[in-house]
């Protein structure tokens, strides 16, 4: 994406340790007293029977331990997930906008709905979150069927969507993720010549990502955002900070190689 200090973009976030430290499924199985949610997420990711992110959907509305869930449990389980620094912060920024940039900020998530706008509340409007959407037996309240799962896929429809409503165009939408569950999403962004930005070292998505920035504060993709699309140096990101209260105290920039060699077979030591 060429800098340029105009205009109106989209930034979508996803949720799960991007704006939080855990994942949200495990936050719910723990709180359930599901001991083996790790294993049964595997197990669907072998199986590739549903989408990279979707396995708790499945969970929820499939398996015998999540079959309980009701909205009170998600919305509880949102109070629990610890979420990074700055998040509030990082939405008023991009309210207010800058300059001649006006940023449209939402969260893109495959977790459930209710759990994120739990999460998040005070933080992030619930018009402007996209998770995991289900339909409750007004009985039991239990689940009863799933009626949107924003994974793989489904992330590329709600931006589809939300480029749509904005009226912003493919080469102005920025997507912040973290795990391989983001890897299609990002492609999508970055065939369009959107800009991508991944906030772990994930194997891969680090090398599919336009940037990548790793930090325990939400502001830290305010950093990217800045110099590649504003068009700041280093120097005016810092002035930016200061001026709203704020101090970078670290700012390493390295590339990371991911290299794996092996020893071939009959080769001479």
């Amino acid at each position: 994406m060429r800098a340029t200090n105009t205009g109106h973009f989209l930034i979508a976030s996803d949720f799960d340790k991007t704006l939080s430290f855990n994942d949200s499924g495990l936050v719910l199985a723990e709180m359930l007293g599901v001991s083996n949610f790790e294993q049964k997420v595997d197990g669907l990711a072998r199986s590739n029977l549903v989408q990279q992110g979707g396995e708790l959907a499945y969970l929820i509305r499939h398996d015998p331990e999540f079959r309980g869930v009701r909205h009170e449990h998600l919305v509880e389980a949102g109070r629990r997930v610890g979420l990074k620094r700055g998040i509030a912060a990082l939405a008023e920024f991009l309210a207010h906008g800058l300059e001649d940039c006006r940023f449209s900020f939402f969260v893109v998530s495959a977790a459930p709905r209710a759990l994120v706008e739990s999460a998040l509340a005070g933080m992030v409007e619930p018009a402007h979150i996209f998770g995991t959407e289900f339909h409750y037996d007004p009985g039991t309240g239990e689940v009863s069927s799933i009626t949107r799962v924003p994974a793989g896929y489904g992330k590329v429809a709600v931006l589809d969507e939300l480029e749509c409503r904005l009226g912003v165009t493919p080469d102005r939408t920025i997507y912040v993720g973290d795990g391989s569950s983001d890897v299609h999403v990002m492609l999508h962004v970055n065939r369009l010549d959107g800009y991508t930005i991944a906030v772990s070292e994930n194997p891969y998505i680090a090398p599919i990502a336009r940037r990548s920035i790793l930090s325990d504060d939400a502001l830290s993709v305010l950093v990217p955002v800045l110099e590649d699309i504003v068009g700041y140096d280093a120097l005016a990101v810092r002035g930016l900070f200061e001026r709203h209260g704020l101090q970078i105290q670290e700012w390493d920039k390295v590339t990371t190689d991911f290299v794996t060699i092996r020893e071939t077979p009959g080769a001479p030591a």
